[in-house]
């Protein structure tokens, strides 16, 4: 660690200078325009929700590195690192290395047993380390963080009006219409509801994600039900602007197209907000959105995970 450097924990006012921290540091231009969605998700909405710890590097009074951790939603003997991000000007000389055994050590008197460099929903911005983020790779292999798993996304292109995500979905709402189903914009008193589907049918943490995009500027949901009971949902904007996701379709309606109405009613939305290239994050079923939007795979990320 260079002599100089100290590590302090980040009061919330310093949210302005981590946000130009990580327009700096975070080299993926897609990264980097949503640095402040980013900050606000990992920090400031996390953090009314589940222990959060968040330190900077400083060289004298200069902020030249960030992390930001959590305890895991499901299991507080685990820990996540949620954001680590060091100015370009100061890497290379141990900064990202002190950041992190800082947060070790934290996070393990936190009670945490194990870290994971992987996200930690319903909070996260990445599901892992992006693969061309090589240099945080590195770093992870050389603190003998072991690769668990291997998380992807796909691309949506929004960009032009003919794209494959961005075909209407009037003719299958009509087609739908005459079963008796319904498609419309989820209000925020049907957030009980979509929670409570979510959780009965789904598991997981989707009920949470649901409330970040339900009635939140810059996030939306769509969502399908006939007779009052839901069928569908899928929701954008909960982690950030450009990210599609969580959706999910009850069993007894897959097949029905439901999923695909829903999938391209919020790209549209995403569209009009100004998103260019949709991220649909964490995906599962590829062939599902390869089908109905056209998308593609091409973010690649490395989970990984250490016992303390």
């Amino acid at each position: 660690m260079e002599p100089d450097l100290t590590l302090a924990d980040l009061p919330a006012d310093r949210v302005p200078a981590v946000v130009a921290l990580c327009r700096r540091a975070l080299d993926l231009p897609e990264d980097a325009a949503e640095a402040d969605a980013v900050v606000d998700t990992l920090w400031t909405r996390a953090a009314a929700d589940r222990t959060v710890v968040a330190f900077g590097a400083y060289a004298g009074d200069e902020l030249v590195g960030v992390l930001i951790g959590s305890l895991s939603a499901r299991d507080p003997r685990v820990g996540h690192v949620d954001l680590l991000a060091v100015d370009p000007a100061r890497r290379r000389r141990g900064v990202g290395r002190a950041l992190l055994a800082g947060a070790e050590r934290r996070l393990a008197e936190l009670g945490a047993a194990e870290v994971l460099l992987a996200g930690n929903p319903p909070y996260y911005a990445w599901p892992g380390i992006d693969v061309r983020y090589t240099p945080a790779v590195c770093l992870a292999m050389a603190l003998g963080y072991r690769q668990e798993d291997t998380a992807w996304n796909m691309t949506a292109d929004l960009s032009y009006d003919g794209s494959p995500a961005l075909r209407t979905t009037e003719p299958a709402e009509r087609r739908l219409a005459g079963q008796g189903v319904v498609v419309r914009r989820a209000e925020p008193a049907d957030l009980p509801a979509l929670a409570e589907f979510a959780r009965s049918t789904f598991g997981g943490l989707w009920h949470a994600e649901l409330a970040g995009s339900v009635g939140r500027e810059g996030a939306g949901c769509h969502l399908a039900e006939r007779d009052g009971e839901l069928l569908g949902f899928a929701a954008w904007g909960s982690s950030r602007p450009s990210w599609f996701g969580p959706m999910g379709t009850a069993p007894a309606a897959e097949g029905s197209g439901i999923g695909g109405v829903l999938l391209r009613r919020c790209l549209a939305d995403q569209r009009d907000a100004g998103v260019a290239a949709a991220q649909i994050g964490w995906v599962g079923p590829v062939p599902f959105y390869s089908g109905s939007a056209g998308a593609r795979i091409e973010r690649v990320f490395f989970l990984y995970r250490r016992t303390l």
